[in-house]
């Protein structure tokens, strides 16, 4: 059994998170400058065994897409390209930033520590990610 790869896609910058081989506990992976995302998604899945690929879906409060749509439907179509008969799996990521924000502030980390949008985006793909693995088991 693979792991999931959940991925926060962003223009500038994407977070990654990623479960144990069995599936169990998410964890955050890294963030990676978005021009390098394929690049490092490929050499990860060289070394470690992914079967899943769980993608957020930016939508608005009335679930209609937001704007990021357009950047993160021409990435899911690529990565199914470069990893065909690999599952892609989209989850709504509605707050998942907000959340991370607040998990850095409950956890206490100090202001200038949470000026790390990096960060950030890797908590929000553990987020994603978690509620994925919550809906499917």
């Amino acid at each position: 059994m693979g792991r999931i790869m959940a991925i926060d896609y962003g223009k500038v910058r994407t977070g990654l998170a990623v479960t144990d081989p069995v599936r169990i506990i998410a964890t955050a992976l890294t963030t990676v400058e978005t021009s390098k995302l394929m690049a490092y998604i490929k050499d990860y899945c060289a070394r470690e065994e992914v079967d899943i690929f769980v993608v957020g879906e930016a939508k608005h409060m009335d679930n209609t897409w937001s704007e990021s749509m357009k950047l993160i439907e021409p990435f899911v179509k690529q990565l199914a390209e470069a990893f065909p008969g690999k599952e892609i799996a989209r989850v709504d990521e509605r707050f998942t930033s907000k959340m991370a924000f607040q998990t850095m502030i409950d956890s206490g980390l100090k202001k200038k520590q949470r000026r790390d949008k990096g960060m950030i985006d890797q908590i929000a793909a553990t987020i994603m990610l978690q509620d994925y693995l919550r809906i499917k088991n």
